[in-house]
């Protein structure tokens, strides 16, 4: 029997967890497990590299729930850390580009994120 390696702990950066508490269940259920996928070491199927953060560092996960689209941002940069960088409902209905604002918002938190790496965490 092999010994699994343990789960890396999950940091919610902002009010990230309260956004996801709002997301409807399935939604949640979604980004729980591809947060549990990311603890594991794995990546969750629905879970893609965010563009322009250079390659696959920042990863996104994108769930549509009646109509309505929901995104999810958290970084696996970090060994023994999972850093949840952002939660949103997409407003735009054209388009599936990311609004400056919110890249804007994950840059400064992956920056919150790798100031805490450099202090011991959290």
């Amino acid at each position: 029997m092999t010994e699994e390696a343990p789960l890396k702990q999950v940091i919610w950066l902002g009010p990230t967890r309260k956004i996801l508490q709002r997301f409807p269940l399935p939604v949640r259920k979604t980004v729980g497990f591809a947060l549990y996928h990311a603890q594991k070491g794995a990546k969750h199927e629905s879970a893609k590299p965010l563009r322009g953060f250079g390659g696959a560092g920042v990863l996104e996960v994108v769930e549509d729930h009646k109509g309505d689209t929901y995104r999810a941002i958290y970084t696996v940069r970090f060994t023994e850390r999972i850093y949840v960088l952002h939660m949103f409902q997409k407003k735009a209905k054209q388009g599936i580009k990311t609004p400056k604002q919110d890249i804007d918002l994950i840059k400064q938190r992956r920056r919150e994120a790798e100031a805490l790496q450099k202090a011991g965490g959290k």
